[in-house]
């Protein structure tokens, strides 16, 4: 295929050269984007009078048909082609002729391919939402199911208070409407339209860039027409996005590694997101959120990646820029392949509550309460703090709960203490009375979970 520049050489690319500088590997996905850009482009030249109405109706009919051919199979995407705006406008050339040569008017490829990432873009993380909503609502149900179930909370991986389950998977609620949000505000700003920016100085042609920026869905278009091509900070956010939300289902992975062994015991993974061992019939792998977690450091990498690639670059456009698509895609692709799995997972995931309550009744996770205690005795909070100190550490002397020492042996330590702390310092009692905003308490759970229902509305 001839390259469309190849006007002022003399001797064509060398094969490895070529083969080095081509992109349609890549950007190939992005053919959609490409006509969609390319039949706006063309209408606004026909409005503006610098092609014909009959120009832009032959270039438009010549689009959608590539663009259907496309889609049907009858036509690939030629992997020797430079890119797919190459291969889209010569392909539009070979079947309408020198129409086709018109459409390139007005347009360079460097805002052609600014336009086609922010509409690719900005469709894929509507599709990303779509995901994390998917998993919102599979631990929204869970929740649901477990807000009486009470675990062990943890600090420094060690057992630390009382909690519900609930209250634990809806921290992970949080955060996913958090990632939901990010990207959302990252294509609130990414939907100006670069498209008419040309080159890096704009045009001598009398153009009407709102007009493609209002038929391409954008909110207005780049006031600079510099900045417009070179621009690729919402790579950059989305890629932070990914980044983070990857982070999020890392720290859940890592829970499911644990609570699914049987030192936790914890929770079952269903079957069919589990794998075995070649040599070992007993086992049962949670591979998939191993997966999850072990894909985490592509997003991290693509991201630094992205920010050294941009970081020396002279304005306006550089060859380098090139790499934004391969680092961005392959993040988007991780992060929908690790959202699509998830969600799954932890709906059919099952809990295993009398070993969760059974943990609880070990590591003194009362002992705050027991403190509590005191402290509504009128104890300052660090005498009661430093006195059941000295009770923990007896009760592990000698090998005893909170709940089986004698209340004799309490008033050995303060003879405040009566009868109604064992009422105190059971487990439900510890989980019922942490009524504050945004605690495990029945309400507070309650609240988060309509919280997220309402979100999911």
């Amino acid at each position: 295929m001839e390259k469309m520049w190849s006007g002022r050489f003399g001797k064509e690319l060398a094969k490895d050269a070529d083969d080095f500088n081509s992109s349609i590997a890549v950007d190939g996905k992005m053919y959609k984007q490409d006509i969609k850009g390319s039949l706006a482009h063309a209408a606004m030249l026909a409005g503006c009078g610098i092609i014909s109405k009959e120009e832009a109706v032959l270039i438009s009919d010549g689009l959608e048909s590539i663009l259907a051919d496309i889609e049907s199979g009858v036509l690939e995407i030629d992997p020797a082609a430079e890119d797919i705006h190459m291969f889209v406008e010569a392909v539009l050339t070979e079947r309408i002729g020198d129409a086709g040569k018109k459409l390139h008017t007005a347009r360079s490829r460097n805002d052609q391919v600014a336009t086609d990432m922010r509409l690719y873009l900005r469709d894929e993380s509507e599709t990303v939402v779509s995901l994390i909503r998917k998993l919102l609502a599979a631990i929204v149900d869970q929740a649901k199911k477990t807000k009486t179930c009470i675990v062990p909370g943890y600090t420094h991986l060690q057992r630390a208070q009382p909690i519900v389950f609930a209250h634990q998977l809806l921290a992970y609620a949080m955060m996913f409407i958090r990632d939901a949000g990010r990207i959302q505000d990252a294509v609130r700003r990414m939907n100006v339209s670069p498209l008419g920016s040309c080159a890096l100085a704009g045009t001598t042609y009398d153009t009407d860039r709102m007009y493609t920026a209002k038929k391409l869905g954008f909110d207005g278009y780049t006031l600079n027409s510099i900045d417009g091509v070179s621009d690729r900070d919402f790579c950059v956010e989305l890629l932070s996005a990914f980044a983070l939300i990857m982070t999020h289902l890392s720290r859940f992975a890592e829970e499911l590694v644990l609570w699914t062994s049987w030192e936790f015991g914890f929770v079952e993974l269903d079957d069919a997101y589990t794998t075995g061992s070649s040599i070992m019939p007993q086992k049962k792998n949670s591979d998939m959120a191993e997966l999850v977690r072990g894909k985490t450091g592509r997003a991290y990498g693509n991201l630094m990646a992205m920010l050294t690639v941009l970081k020396g670059l002279p304005l306006a456009y550089n060859k380098d820029m090139q790499e934004d698509k391969e680092c961005v895609f392959d993040s988007l692709e991780t992060v929908k392949a690790c959202l699509g799995i998830f969600a799954p997972m932890i709906a059919t995931m099952k809990v295993k509550k009398d070993n969760m309550y059974r943990a609880a009744g070990k590591g003194f996770i009362n002992a705050t309460d027991l403190a509590d205690y005191l402290t509504k005795k009128g104890k300052p909070f660090r005498s009661a703090y430093k006195t059941v100190g000295n009770i923990v550490a007896a009760c592990i002397a000698a090998d005893k709960t909170l709940e089986e020492l004698t209340l004799d042996e309490y008033k050995a330590f303060d003879p405040d203490f009566e009868e109604d702390l064992y009422g105190e310092i059971s487990l439900a009692a510890c989980v019922q009375k942490r009524t504050s905003a945004g605690g495990t308490g029945m309400k507070s759970v309650e609240m988060q979970i309509r919280f997220v229902e309402e979100y999911l509305k």
